[in-house]
C-alpha cells in the first residue's frame, strides 16, 4: 500500500444484507475506491428464518479487511464509518452474548431475519388494538416489524425472553458492537419499532447526546402485552435515540478496531436500515439540469421516489408535510432525511421472487450452464433470449411477448399498498412448454408483475398527496437493463441511476462523514456525495403505453379474483 496518500480522507460504509456483509471505501467526492463482500449463514425452516450475530460480525471484519486491501487504503486514512443492515431483530444478554430466538435452542441463532413471517398471528392481534400509534405505520404493523416478533418470542420462547437484556435492530447492534454505545437510530426505531420520531421535533439535533427517549408510547406496549419492555426507562429496546449520522460514544473501541484492522477512536455514525441507506446514497443523484431547474424549490425532494431493489424492494418518498397513506408505512419523521416525513412502500419479494421463478423451472440447470459457458449471468442470458424471441416472432416490442402470461408477484404476501401478508402469488397463462424460451417468458412476465406493483404504489402515494414524477433506482436489480426499462415503461416516469452503483454502501459511508464532522448535516453530505449516472426514459411508442395499461388492469383484477376465491373457500369450509 506504499502508493496510498497519507493526506486522503476516506469514509467506510458497511452493509449487512440478507446473504452477505459488504464494505466499501469512498473518497471525499463520493467515488467508490473498492468494495468486498463476505457471505453470512442463514437458517430457514418454514416461516422461521434466522441468522447469527457472531457470524455476521466475523463476515463484517472479513469484508472490511478485503475492501481496504483492494482499495489500497491505509487504516489511518479512514476518517469515519457507518453501518447499514436489514431490519432483522437481534437478542443479546447482559454480557452481550447471543440469546437464541430459535425453536432449536441453538445459541448461534439469535437473529430473527427481517423476512421471517412467524409472527403473522401476533401482527393481526396487535392491529386489532387500533392503537393511535398504528396510524404512523400505514394503519397496521407488518409481521416483518419488531413488535409482532417480540410478542412471538415472549409467547413461545419464555426462557429466551427472560434471558434477553437487549433487543436491537441489526444495524443498531452493529454500531453498538463497534462502539459500546447503545444509542439507537431514529431510522430503525421509528420504522420498525413504532417509536414516534416526531416527539423529537422540538429537540435540537446537537443536544441529543444523552437525551432520554421521548417517543415510546408506553400505553401501546402495555396494551399488546409487552409492557415489561418499558422497565428501566426502556433499556431493553432503547433508552437513547439519535438522528442517523450522530457520532456514537468515543468512536471505534480498541477491541473492535483490532478485529476490523482499523484505528481506535474513528468516528462511527448512528446507523440506517439498508434500504434507507440506499435512499441517502441516491436521493440527491439528480442530473445537473434537473438539479438547477429545482434550485429554490423546497419540495424538490418530494418529487422523487427511491427504489432500493434487492431481495425485496423498498419505495422511499419524502415530504415536508406528514401524509397518512393506508398500506404504506409511515409517515416517519426524520427516519431517512432529517426533518422530512418518510413514506415507505415495499414489495417483500422481488429479487428473491425472480430467483425463485428461475431456479424452480425445469430449464434452469441448462440455462445456468449456458450462462456460465458464456461468462454471463442467467439474467443476461434470459435478456438475450427475449431479444431473439422478439425478432423471431416479429413482436412489435419486447414487452408484447407476454400478452398471454400474467403474474401477481405476491408470493411472500403484499406489503404495499394493500398490506395483506396472506396474499399469494398467481400466474395466468401456463402451458406444458418446459424450454428455456418458456422460462424467459415467465421471467419477463414476473419482472412486469413487479413493475406493476411499483406502479400501484406510486399511483397510491400520489393519490394521497405525494407529487412523484421521477424515480431513482439502486441495488442489485437496478443493474439489470431490462428490469429498469420495463419499470420506466410501465410507470411512465424517467428512472435515474446513480454514478456509483453501490448506493447502500455510500449511504452508510455518508453516516461516517457526518459523524466525523466533515459535513454539518446528513442533507449537506448527500448533496456533496450523491451523483447521477444514466437516465432511463419511458418508451415514446404509444403502443407500449396502451399495452401496459391493459396488462395493469389484469394485474389489479388478479388480486380481486384472489379475494373472491378466498371468500368462496371460507364459506365452503364454514
Amino acid at each position: 500500500m506504499s502508493s496510498a496518500s497519507p493526506h486522503r480522507s476516506i469514509y467506510l460504509g458497511i452493509d449487512v444484507g440478507t446473504g452477505s456483509a459488504r464494505a466499501g471505501l469512498f473518497d471525499e467526492s463520493g467515488k467508490l475506491l473498492g468494495s468486498a463482500s463476505s457471505p453470512i449463514q442463514i437458517w430457514k425452516q418454514g416461516d422461521c428464518i434466522e441468522q447469527s450475530s457472531t457470524d455476521i460480525w466475523l463476515a463484517v471484519c472479513s469484508a472490511v479487511k478485503s475492501a481496504r486491501s483492494l482499495a489500497n487504503v491505509h487504516a489511518h486514512e479512514v476518517k469515519g464509518l457507518g453501518f447499514a443492515a436489514t431490519c432483522s431483530l437481534v437478542a443479546i444478554d447482559s454480557d452481550g452474548e447471543p440469546v437464541s430466538v430459535s425453536w432449536s435452542g441453538d445459541l448461534r441463532r439469535n437473529v430473527i431475519v427481517w423476512m421471517d413471517h412467524r409472527a403473522v398471528n401476533q401482527a393481526e392481534r396487535i392491529n386489532s388494538s387500533n392503537s393511535p400509534v398504528l396510524q404512523y405505520s400505514g394503519g397496521a404493523v407488518s409481521p416483518e416489524m419488531q413488535p409482532p416478533k417480540l410478542l412471538w418470542v415472549k409467547e413461545n420462547l419464555q426462557e429466551s425472553w427472560s434471558m434477553a437484556f437487549r433487543w436491537m435492530d441489526l444495524s443498531d447492534w452493529l454500531s453498538y458492537r463497534a462502539t459500546g454505545d447503545d444509542t439507537r437510530s431514529l431510522c430503525t426505531t421509528v420504522c420498525k419499532w413504532t417509536y414516534l420520531g416526531h416527539a423529537h421535533m422540538e429537540v435540537n439535533e446537537k443536544d441529543l447526546r444523552n437525551i432520554e427517549t421521548c417517543g415510546w408510547d408506553d400505553e401501546f406496549w402495555e396494551e399488546i402485552g409487552l409492557g415489561d419492555l418499558m422497565e428501566g426507562h426502556h433499556t431493553k429496546i432503547g433508552r437513547s435515540v439519535a438522528f442517523p449520522g450522530h457520532a456514537l460514544g468515543s468512536g471505534l473501541t480498541t477491541d473492535a478496531a483490532h478485529e476490523l484492522d482499523l484505528l481506535a477512536g474513528i468516528p462511527v455514525g448512528t446507523s440506517l436500515i439498508d434500504a434507507h441507506a440506499g435512499g441517502v446514497g441516491v436521493m440527491e443523484s439528480v442530473p445537473e439540469a434537473d438539479s438547477k431547474s429545482e434550485e429554490g424549490d423546497a419540495n424538490a425532494l418530494g418529487q422523487r421516489m427511491v427504489l432500493v431493489c434487492g431481495t425485496s424492494t423498498c419505495h422511499m418518498a419524502v415530504s415536508r408535510s406528514k401524509l397518512f397513506i393506508p398500506g404504506v408505512w409511515g409517515p416517519y419523521w426524520s427516519a431517512m432525511v432529517p426533518e422530512y416525513w418518510l413514506s415507505e412502500g415495499g414489495q417483500s419479494a422481488t429479487g428473491a421472487l425472480l430467483d425463485h421463478i428461475i431456479e424452480n423451472h425445469v430449464a434452469s440447470p441448462h440455462l445456468a450452464n449456458r450462462a456460465a459457458s458464456q461468462s454471463i449471468s442467467p439474467f443476461q442470458l434470459l435478456n438475450k433470449i427475449l431479444e431473439s424471441l422478439m425478432h423471431d416472432l416479429a413482436s412489435p416490442f419486447l414487452a408484447a411477448l407476454t400478452s398471454d402470461l400474467h403474474v401477481l408477484p405476491d408470493f411472500h404476501g403484499n406489503r404495499s399498498p394493500v398490506a395483506d401478508p396472506k396474499a399469494k402469488g398467481m400466474v395466468s397463462g401456463l402451458t406444458l412448454d418446459s424450454s428455456e424460451k418458456d422460462l424467459a417468458l415467465l421471467y419477463l412476465a414476473t419482472v412486469q408483475g413487479i413493475a406493476y406493483g411499483t406502479r400501484h404504489i406510486v399511483e397510491h402515494c400520489n393519490a394521497q398527496g405525494h407529487k412523484i414524477n421521477m424515480l431513482l433506482a439502486c441495488g442489485g436489480l437496478s443493474k439489470n437493463a431490462l428490469y429498469i426499462q420495463e419499470h420506466a415503461d410501465i410507470i411512465g416516469y424517467p428512472i435515474v441511476l446513480p454514478r456509483e452503483s453501490e448506493s447502500v454502501l455510500l449511504g452508510a459511508a455518508i453516516l461516517g462523514s457526518v459523524a466525523a464532522k466533515k459535513y454539518s448535516s446528513l442533507s449537506e453530505a448527500m448533496k456533496a456525495l450523491n451523483a447521477a449516472g444514466q437516465v432511463i426514459h419511458p418508451s415514446t411508442d404509444p403502443r407500449v403505453k396502451k399495452y401496459h395499461d391493459g396488462k395493469y388492469r389484469i394485474f389489479r383484477e388478479l388480486y380481486q379474483q384472489q379475494l373472491s376465491h378466498r371468500a368462496i373457500m371460507a364459506e365452503a369450509l364454514s
